[in-house]
């Protein structure tokens, strides 16, 4: 039997008129996109009648944070769109979508400001040591002269990934720091990011080899997993800074621990963790280390990215399912 056409009906069996596509809603969603979601769609979230048949009905799904297996992909016979919100897609089965046609539309940019101002505020808090001054300062007063720190003014931010968020946190270094720029990627054009002065180098170990803080901004991959392990460690400078605002995986989080214990990096601030959230049962030998900052994956974490990211899942899968 062919899939299910996009729009419940065509035309609308009393008005006339085109009905709205049918949307189900996986998970939570906010209550301002929530309402823009019940202009454009109808909109059938958990609570509804009808909800334990999506499966077998939808032609379109709205996730946040929900896995989609190939298994969960296999058993939607009509699925033609799924709207995420955020940036990341690894927690749906893209071979399985790709097999299928099935359009995953992702807001990539949405929370690019949000994410790079985390980058920004864990920079400065390893280069200040603040991890460490302010839990020494719990146990008894700390004399000032026992205190040291980084100067971040004209130091070399290395990016790996020149997207959305890779450029803007370029931005904002070489505007706070007059910071210089070296930058890798394998897919941007020649021509990427005009207006921000950088080094485009074609070899990752000189972004390693070079940078002061290196800030990592690509998606996890086959490719990109233990993309930063202990041997790219060791190429950094004894005293840089490692950033992971992107995804939990990409740096090998055991040879971290290890390149840390034996004094070589100055700090490293993790806001993706190959387990999420992060516990002290897996991560409590690498928090020993006080020049380790760790949030939990709280780099959209904003009201402004939050409600920018859900409308913008919203407003692209419309546009898909009414263009195509």
């Amino acid at each position: 039997m062919p899939p299910a056409s996009v729009h419940d009906d065509e035309v609308s069996a009393t008005s006339g008129t085109p009905s709205k596509p049918t949307v189900y809603i996986l998970d939570s969603w906010n209550p301002q996109a929530l309402a823009h979601a019940k202009i454009l769609f109808n909109v059938i979230t958990p609570g509804d009648a009808g909800f334990s048949q999506w499966r077998q009905k939808a032609t379109a799904l709205l996730i946040r944070g929900s896995y989609l297996t190939a298994e969960d992909i296999a058993s939607c016979p009509n699925l033609v769109a799924i709207g995420k919100h955020g940036v990341g897609i690894d927690k749906i089965d893209q071979n399985a979508c790709s097999q299928r046609g099935i359009k995953i539309c992702n807001t990539p940019g949405a929370n690019a400001r949000d994410v790079a101002e985390l980058v920004l505020a864990l920079a400065m808090a390893l280069a200040r040591d603040i991890r460490s001054i302010t839990t020494r300062q719990m146990a008894k007063p700390v004399p000032k002269e026992t205190c040291n720190g980084l100067t971040l003014h004209k130091k070399t931010l290395g990016i790996i990934g020149m997207g959305n968020i890779g450029r803007t946190v370029a931005g904002i270094f070489r505007g706070a720091f007059d910071a210089e720029v070296v930058a890798y990627d394998v897919f941007m054009p020649d021509d990427a990011w005009p207006h921000i002065a950088h080094d485009r180098v074609n070899d990752v170990n000189e972004v390693f080899r070079r940078a002061d803080i290196l800030s990592i901004h690509v998606p996890l991959t086959n490719e990109t997993r233990d993309m930063i392990s202990y041997k790219e460690m060791h190429m950094m400078k004894s005293d840089a800074i490692l950033i992971n605002a992107a995804r939990g995986g990409i740096i090998n989080e055991a040879d971290l621990t290890k390149t840390l214990a034996e004094g070589h990096l100055w700090g490293a601030g993790l806001d993706c963790h190959e387990q999420e959230p992060p516990s002290k049962e897996i991560y409590g030998t690498l928090w020993e280390n006080l020049n380790v900052i760790s949030t939990p994956h709280i780099g959209a974490a904003t009201t402004r990215a939050q409600t920018a990211s859900v409308m913008a899942a919203v407003d692209n899968l419309y546009q898909y399912l009414t263009t195509n």
